[in-house]
């Protein structure tokens, strides 16, 4: 691994992903096994002027243990002190910004009760909303950054040895964020003004729906909420600070409406919920609720997921992505939805983002729910992009307009 890459990559998440400003506390969730890569992180926000760095391991080891061992109830618990440990900064004068390293192995749950580990986490969900609704109202700066975790790279190169994987890996990210250059900085202004080039397009036509077909058998017409606002690469606090939610980010995304969902898609990649992998799922809509579905692989996890809460079978996002997505360029499946998300268009289960819709931001759950964002204690992106996607949109004066054209944007 290129030690030069490696710090400039920690720089360029700190200081453009995160844009840790000074004053500002600065949390980081880290893998135990990506304890050196945490540590050159704390030192780049340190030299943005952060007040202090606090970095919060987690071990998906030890996870897996409690999980198999410890009782339901006790797993579901949260003490009042960990919903407060996080708001005690957020509420600080200066206020604080989030960094989340992900390393997490695709299957580190598998073989266990997906219905248990499912039920205690939406529990956990529940009781911590306060906090994550900091990071769905960008109420703070927020970033979701990767780092090859030795089970994941084995997972993605199955026929490497595992330093192998993990170099392999490496370079992939580096590739993938832009990094590989040198000018990760300069790289991303040109990204990020391409697509806010295309967000901007898509808010002129003041879109009513959007329709995608594939030959796969996806046939599904998406209404957007009210006051729908496409989004994308860039994202700015409610303290006017830019930064980047997702390093990489390849998508342009809005708040469909939660009752307008209307036919079926289907799964064009797998993707990873709660450590395990659901394969080649199908799902019909009606109204915007999901009335059936099937999955090739854990059908039973993917019945879970839609029965978390009354949310859980609606969408709350939908995403476009071409297939010249350089992720996708890669031919490789990442098992990871940081990654696969951005190799293909998508929607999510469950919650939308405030700031999807005009005025989001101020605006109660109740408010946003009467304008069609959809609400949940899940955010599960799911991947239904294929190689000859077409995406039609519906204006609201009739008029209909070409997005996508054989997995391309058309315009």
């Amino acid at each position: 691994m290129d030690r030069h890459l490696l710090q400039l990559y920690a720089d360029f998440i700190v200081k453009v992903g995160v844009n840790v400003n000074p004053g500002q506390y600065f949390l980081i969730n880290c893998p135990v096994e990506c304890a050196e890569f945490g540590r050159a992180c704390a030192k780049a926000g340190f030299e943005a002027g952060a007040k202090d760095v606090i970095v919060r391991f987690h071990d998906e080891k030890l996870a897996r243990i409690r999980y198999e061992n410890a009782a339901e109830e006790t797993l579901a618990a949260t003490m009042p002190y960990e919903l407060r440990s996080w708001l005690d900064y957020a509420e600080a004068p200066g206020g604080a910004c989030r960094l989340y390293i992900d390393a997490d192995d695709p299957e580190a749950y598998a073989g266990l009760d997906g219905a248990k580990i499912n039920r205690a986490n939406t529990a956990r969900a529940k009781a911590l909303k306060p906090w994550t609704e900091y990071t769905m109202n960008d109420r703070l700066q927020w970033c979701v950054a990767a780092v090859p975790g030795r089970a994941w790279a084995s997972r993605v190169f199955p026929e490497l040895p595992t330093e192998q994987a993990v170099e392999k890996l490496w370079q992939l990210i580096f590739d993938a964020c832009r990094v590989t250059g040198g000018d990760p900085v300069g790289e991303w202004k040109k990204h990020i003004a391409m697509l806010t080039q295309k967000k901007d397009q898509l808010n002129r036509w003041d879109l009513e729906s959007v329709h995608f077909s594939s030959a796969n058998g996806t046939d599904v017409t998406i209404g957007l909420a009210d006051g729908a606002v496409w989004e994308g690469a860039n994202s700015r606090s409610e303290r006017g600070i830019d930064f980047i939610a997702n390093l990489p980010t390849e998508e342009v995304f809005t708040a469909p409406h939660r009752t307008k969902v209307n036919g079926v898609v289907k799964g064009t990649r797998p993707y990873a919920y709660n450590g395990q992998l659901i394969k080649g799922f199908s799902v019909t809509f009606k109204d915007g609720k999901v009335v059936a579905h099937s999955a090739e692989e854990n059908d039973a996890l993917l019945a879970e997921l839609l029965a978390t809460d009354e949310g859980a079978c609606h969408i709350g996002e939908v995403a476009l992505v071409p297939k010249e997505s350089p992720i996708r360029a890669t031919g490789v499946l990442f098992y990871s939805t940081l990654f696969d998300e951005n190799a293909a268009c998508h929607i999510a289960f469950g919650a939308g983002y405030p700031t999807t819709v005009k005025g989001g931001q101020d605006l109660s759950r109740e408010q946003l729910l009467t304008m069609g964002v959809n609400d949940s204690a899940i955010h599960e992106d799911v991947m239904i992009g294929a190689e000859d996607t077409t995406v039609t949109g519906l204006r609201k004066n009739g008029d209909t307009v070409k997005i996508f054209e054989n997995g391309s944007w058309a315009f």
